[in-house]
């Protein structure tokens, strides 16, 4: 085995700890990293033309991003020039209590997310800063563009900690709002009075519950969903009566999570109350929402598990993950479930990703992108009324032509017996694999799946005779929720924080590893309440403080506690100075430790029994960016050093450019 990538979400804490002694050892990586930050930029400028679902069409414009604000073309006329809607160079201008002369120096804002309202009467968007954790949304009035050079007299309100967000009408907005990494209230803005009225609609009193907003489908109900690491309680308002007053749907109960649309009167449930307490598809009269009056629709076959659901027209169209590991699609009529239709998908696809339905999309079509961290993304449309999956597959960089890449599908057999999938990337056959360099990546936690949409930088090192191994451990969500629950608590060693525990364990498996936002001091955090997430994460970790033997699991795979004089792999270790999810203090901690470690082992050996030493290299980042910059230089740059570091201590030749074929 040789390098390791591992990223972890959902930590982090403020430190204003000294790190200049921790980064004095990145220099010499600085040439080869500028050089690969030139072949990344090549990389992404090749890729520039993939299809994504950045374009937003609404009833009479087409709305896009631009790197300065968000722009529209009037269908109607397409040959008129894009009208500007917002200017980001506005945006730090609304000083909302802020340092407005700060703001302009420091925030570079970028686009998160744009909700039309349903006439087009309004636009709201938020807005995130590389050095803010929380969103700012913006509220646009449509209309004839005037803008000055000193304001935007579009912008009537700006929002802050601003999370999810839908529109129930032109003048009515539910939002939720981020408090120390924490959505807990909804409140409705209501636009139609002659001053701008908000009013508090719902507030969760438990610390663990996170809450979203959400629009069904059909955009006549706007779901309230309250969701833990175990449980889920879901409120509706109906958008076609007024008041908007939500209401309850079920109440939440231990291991029942459930996720609600609308058809035709009647509510579409993705519940985990199928066997084994997987998702199944149920349905309940809207009059009776309540799990008493829940009926089954349909239940994957055994080993099948749904990753998502969506009401497409009068069909249920659920993607799902069979036994082998393989996508597809489930598609059967509402009226008629047991006329199950299978859509199989290429067996590269290893991500999919469903478009929200625009406000002039034909609601009997379901549009999504798949895509493999190496394949570039394919755009395909579903119409289950008729059967028909049409996809594009035109161009040179469609997948269906890059038939030299291979994408195996494995497993391996943990301690206690249960086989582990793992999907590999390669050029050469399997048994030739052993000669060329390999980088593992894995997660395990949350319930999360690896990401594996499309990444540039991971095709140019599959172009470069690299294999790509992806695995899918548990504590992730690849297999289900049954996957998820046997690595939570007391079962964490089986799937929390892989990487930096097997450098403790098992260090000669690696040779080079590098570590983004990682958690590493898991029992210090877990033992401190006032921390961002503490509270929230007993569920997923435990309780160290009330439980001991919560604390004596952690203790025993805890990264920052296990670390023993021994020879370990060369570790790369990103972090964020203004990350309030991870705690940097924690991660300064690690990397010293973690050097004494290795310097007290060292001194054990004799000259002739000493290896190459290892590097501990910490790059510290200004910002929040627990999930990495959004700023596409800054997102180059700390690539580009990632990949010189891997090829700098697995002591590779450097890339060389493809050949200029001569005229």
């Amino acid at each position: 085995m040789m390098p390791a990538r591992f990223s972890l979400q959902h930590r982090q804490q403020d430190s204003h700890s000294s790190v200049d002694s921790f980064t004095n050892n990145l220099e010499k990586y600085r040439d080869l990293a500028k050089y690969f930050s030139r072949r990344l930029k090549a990389s992404y400028k090749r890729f520039s033309n993939i299809p994504d679902f950045s374009v937003i069409c609404g009833h009479d414009h087409v709305y896009f991003i631009e790197s300065d604000g968000i722009y529209r073309m009037d269908r109607r006329q397409s040959d008129m020039m894009p009208e500007q809607v917002l200017n980001l160079g506005h945006v730090s201008q609304l000083n909302n209590g802020l340092d407005i002369d700060k703001e302009k120096k420091i925030h570079q804002w970028t686009v998160q997310r744009i909700r039309l309202s349903p006439k087009e009467k309004h636009l709201a968007a938020t807005v995130k800063s590389d050095y803010r954790e929380e969103l700012r949304c913006v509220i646009v009035k449509l209309g004839k563009a005037n803008s000055s050079a000193l304001e935007d007299p579009n912008i009537i309100l700006s929002l802050d900690k601003v999370f999810s967000f839908e529109w129930a009408t032109d003048d009515v907005l539910f939002y939720t709002t981020l408090e120390a990494l924490r959505c807990s209230r909804v409140f409705r803005l209501s636009l139609t009075s002659a001053e701008t009225e908000i009013t508090s609609v719902h507030e969760e009193t438990r610390p663990e519950v996170f809450v979203e907003v959400a629009l069904s489908r059909d955009q006549r109900m706007l779901s309230i969903n309250c969701t833990s690491r175990t449980t889920s309680e879901v409120l509706l308002v109906n958008l076609t009566t007024s008041p908007f007053e939500p209401f309850l749907v079920q109440p939440r109960q231990l291991d029942l999570l459930y996720h609600v649309e609308h058809w035709r009167g009647r509510l579409i449930i993705l519940a985990s109350t199928g066997p084994g307490q997987e998702y199944q598809v149920v349905q309940a009269p809207l009059s009776k929402p309540s799990m008493d009056s829940w009926i089954p629709l349909f239940t994957p076959e055994p080993g099948t598990i749904i990753k998502d659901m969506d009401i497409v027209g009068n069909h249920c169209v659920l993607v799902a993950k069979t036994p082998a590991d393989e996508f597809i699609l489930t598609v059967f009529p509402l009226a008629s479930p047991k006329e199950v239709h299978t859509v199989q998908l290429p067996s590269w696809a290893c991500s999919i990703k469903p478009k929200r339905p625009d406000m002039a999309q034909q609601e009997h079509v379901f549009e999504f992108l798949i895509s493999s961290p190496v394949h570039s993304p394919v755009s395909c449309c579903l119409y289950p009324e008729v059967g028909l999956l049409a996809t594009d597959t035109e161009g040179e960089l469609s997948p269906e032509s890059q038939d030299n890449i291979i994408t195996t599908r494995l497993e391996a057999r943990s301690k206690d017996g249960t086989s582990v999938p793992i999907t590999l990337f390669h050029t050469l056959p399997v048994g030739d694999l052993r000669e060329v360099p390999l980088l593992v990546h894995v997660y395990g936690a949350y319930g999360q799946d690896l990401n594996m949409e499309f990444r540039p930088e991971m095709r140019l090192l599959l172009e470069q005779g690299w294999t790509l191994a992806y695995c899918h451990i548990r504590g992730g969500g690849e297999r289900g929720l049954s996957w998820q629950r046997q690595a939570q608590v007391e079962g964490k060693k089986k799937g929390a924080v892989p990487v930096a525990a097997l450098c403790n364990t098992h260090p000669h498996m690696m040779r080079a590893v590098t570590l983004q936002a990682p958690f590493l001091d898991v029992l210090g955090i877990m033992t401190d309440p006032s921390l961002p997430l503490t509270l929230e994460d007993r569920e997923e970790w435990g309780d160290p403080v009330g439980n001991p033997q919560h604390k004596l699991s952690i203790s025993s795979y805890c990264p920052l506690y296990n670390i023993t004089p021994q020879p370990y792999p060369s570790i790369l270790l990103t972090a964020y100075r203004d990350d309030s999810r991870i705690p940097l203090a924690g991660v300064l901690r690690y990397s010293q430790t973690l050097k004494s470690a290795i310097n007290a082992y060292s001194t054990t050996k004799s000259k002739s029994e000493h290896e190459p030493a290892s590097s501990v290299v910490l790059n510290i980042q200004c910002g929040a960016n627990h999930l990495g910059p959004e700023d596409f230089q800054m997102m180059l740059e700390e690539e580009a050093l990632k990949l010189a570091f891997l090829y700098t201590e697995l002591r590779l030749d450097p890339p060389q450019p493809p050949r200029r074929r001569k005229r």
